[in-house]
């Protein structure tokens, strides 16, 4: 069965500011909260009632009051939502709106190579970054995000094995700073993946004395010429700290800028450029292509039409255990 979805390819232009001011009303007259994540457009940033990490926006959207939330962001956001606000209706302006990194990890493949260590006998625990699909989650022990990866590997038993996925370089970033060995699963986000080193350190020549902020799921090769690594609040919090003007170049999805500048103005931020892998071509393609289904007109049909909507599924009851115990508790 196809998921329900509204149409639009044949959208017309709408003047931005009169959208905002229609999604406004509606929030009112729905008793719905916009959820937006940091690497949502700006403007609809401005009129979300929360903005924030994938830590925070779990942690908010459970302290919802209205009967409705509107998640701007990508599907497996959506789904946590459902599953840890159930009395809830979720709406997600686009349901296509997934992830490469979720996708790189599916159910069967993850149950299949589970039960093929255990077979070997491996005695494990499965840690799960945050961007897989609510199935994957219910086959895992551990659901962290880049703001509370350490914390959580900490808090598996050192006489097991960690299994992490599906991001291998959140996954090799935390072996670093932990200490832990683990058995990475081959994924990777499609964002961070075409960051171009050689780009990267141009600009940093370019500008003297900037510094390079980078998400941990940039790899290897980013991180290490790096200045400061963490998830998107991590990154928020430190500018802040900066009280000096600089120059930042910042190494994630570029739409992070916006959240950064609104916080600390006295800065400079340059995104870094990425690199087509096709071609070779230096481009400015450091926008995730799902994250950037979310747009205004679909935040005020979504409103407008109550679709499309989470529904509750079987197996949210299992991934809404690890959830709680990982990202409430």
């Amino acid at each position: 069965m196809s998921l329900p979805t509204i149409d639009h390819r044949d959208e017309v232009y709408e003047d931005p500011l009169d959208l905002m001011n229609e999604i406004e009303s509606l929030k009112k007259e729905k008793d719905a909260t916009l959820l937006a994540h940091f690497y949502i457009d700006g403007e609809i940033q401005e009129i979300a009632d929360f903005t924030g990490d994938s830590l925070k926006l779990a942690r908010d959207a459970v302290n919802v009051k209205t009967s409705t939330i509107v998640f701007c962001g990508v599907h497996f956001m959506a789904e946590s939502t459902k599953i840890l606000s159930p009395e809830k209706t979720v709406l997600l302006p686009d349901l296509t709106a997934g992830c490469s990194l979720a996708d790189s990890c599916q159910y069967g493949d993850l149950d299949q190579f589970q039960k093929q260590l255990r077979a070997e006998g491996r005695d494990f625990e499965t840690v799960a970054y945050i961007n897989t699909s609510a199935r994957v989650k219910s086959l895992c022990d551990w659901i962290v995000t880049s703001g509370n990866a350490r914390e959580i590997i900490d808090r598996v038993p050192a006489d097991k094995e960690i299994l992490f996925v599906p991001d291998q370089h959140l996954g090799r970033y935390l072996q670093e700073v932990t200490g832990r060995e683990m058995i990475l699963w081959p994924g990777s986000c499609m964002v961070h993946e075409i960051f171009s080193i050689q780009d990267m350190l141009r600009a940093k020549k370019n500008n003297p004395g900037s510094l390079v902020l980078a998400h941990p799921e940039c790899p290897h090769p980013i991180l290490e010429v790096s200045d400061i690594i963490g998830g998107t609040e991590k990154l928020r919090q430190y500018v802040m700290s900066v009280k000096e003007p600089g120059i930042f170049l910042i190494a994630t999805e570029a739409n992070m800028i916006h959240p950064l500048q609104k916080s600390a103005p006295q800065h400079t931020y340059i995104p870094v450029p990425g690199i087509m892998a096709s071609s070779g071509e230096t481009c400015a393609c450091n926008r995730c292509p799902h994250m950037a289904k979310n747009t205004l007109q679909k935040v005020r049909d979504c409103l407008k039409y109550g679709k499309p909507e989470i529904e509750w599924q079987p197996y949210f009851d299992q991934a809404k255990d690890v959830l709680q115990k990982s990202l409430l508790q």
